[in-house]
């Protein structure tokens, strides 16, 4: 190691070292050129000890249905907590607290409205159930040190089943509930994918793992002449069936049913789409659908990959964070970098790979490839 290097480590450690230091904190606190720095510091640390609590404040309003309560208009801690079950002033800290997070208002008179976050809330397709769902998962992160060495079993591995390969095991209720939280969720997927995705020169849209079709309904909304093929589990093709009906779209969309782990894939297709599917899945098995994807398509196919995506070398809070322990509680799969993706893409033999800018990364981001 060069003197440079040696120089450069040895001034980090002695900066870190100053920082962690009680009496240099409690100085810069109070000198002027620092104390703005030292409390914002401060105050982000504490937004982090405190996070778990909002998310349960959160989870607290949307059991209630607050924010459906309030939607009509403002009302008071006494008749909430009336109708909820709660005394009043344990309604009126919830109230607070969810005013305090700028989900709610509160009014001169005492009474509390939305704040335009919470009706925005309920504005987002399948927040809600979402929010809702997330209890077994922070169930699963109640020991995190667990959950990082490897614990026996989550509840996430128990809500996905199929990410195991497990088809003929799962019951059809337990489909029917993956694939309810999947499709609510969807919509805003579909629309960043098609915003950033054109399709114009598509005659043919293969979507694999396609679920009860709603990427599929969307991206036929949108383009009225495109030929639809979904390819997933036989558990969930029933509900595709009927997603289809209902949005119009069932003259010009075809239902596969099979494994992408076993069985090939539908040919015909001049485009394959995976939106959400290769986080739920292991190296080796996103790695085989590739190349499968690859030897199905005509030469010009193209290849779309949709889903929230890790920072890679500029490491991000949405997939670093709640995607990469979302992926890790599921025991199975995990949030790759786009970079990681178009590493998969070239070794399959793709070309023309390109990572597109995501508009909202905690949503989903985009690596389009095309066969040569």
């Amino acid at each position: 190691m060069s003197d440079l290097a040696n120089d450069s480590r040895w001034r980090a450690g002695w900066f870190h070292r100053l920082v962690a230091n009680p009496r240099f904190q409690g100085w810069a606190s109070g000198f002027p050129l620092t104390r703005a720095f030292a409390r914002r510091d401060g105050a982000e640390m504490f937004d982090l000890v405190q996070g778990f609590v909002q998310s349960q404040v959160l989870m607290a309003l949307v059991e209630l249905d607050v924010f459906r309560r309030l939607r009509s208009g403002p009302m008071g801690a006494d008749t909430l907590g009336r109708a909820l079950d709660l005394s009043s002033d344990r309604m009126a800290l919830l109230l607070q607290a969810g005013a305090a997070l700028g989900l709610l208002k509160r009014r001169r008179d005492g009474r509390y409205s939305l704040a335009r976050k919470g009706a925005a809330l309920m504005g987002v397709p399948g927040l809600e159930a979402m929010i809702r769902h997330h209890g077994a998962f922070y169930r699963d992160l109640a020991d995190p040190v667990a959950l990082l060495r490897g614990k026996d079993q989550t509840e996430l591995s128990q809500f996905w089943p199929y990410v195991f390969g497990v088809a003929a095991e799962i019951e059809p209720a337990v489909a029917q509930r993956y694939s309810d939280l999947m499709a609510q969720s969807q919509s805003l997927v579909a629309q960043d994918t098609l915003r950033t995705v054109g399709l114009n020169d598509v005659t043919r849209l293969l979507d694999v793992g396609g679920g009860s079709g709603a990427f599929l309904a969307a991206a036929g909304a949108r383009y009225p002449k495109l030929s639809l093929d979904l390819f997933d589990l036989p558990e969930v093709s029933p509900q595709a069936v009927q997603r289809f009906a209902e949005t119009g779209v069932a003259d010009r969309a075809t239902v596969h049913t099979g494994s992408f782990r076993e069985d090939p894939l539908p040919k015909g297709a001049d485009a394959i789409s995976l939106v959400r599917v290769c986080y739920d899945h292991a190296d080796e098995t996103v790695t085989a659908l590739l190349s499968k994807i690859f030897d199905t398509l005509p030469s010009g196919g193209r290849l779309i990959i949709s889903e929230p995506m890790a920072g890679g070398s500029v490491p991000s809070r949405s997939g670093d964070i709640y995607f990469a322990f979302y992926t890790l509680a599921m025991q199975t799969g995990r949030a790759r970098s786009a970079q990681e993706h178009v590493n998969f893409c070239e070794k399959a033999g793709f070309k023309a790979i390109k990572a597109h800018r995501s508009a909202r990364p905690f949503v989903t981001s985009v690596v389009t490839a095309q066969k040569p």
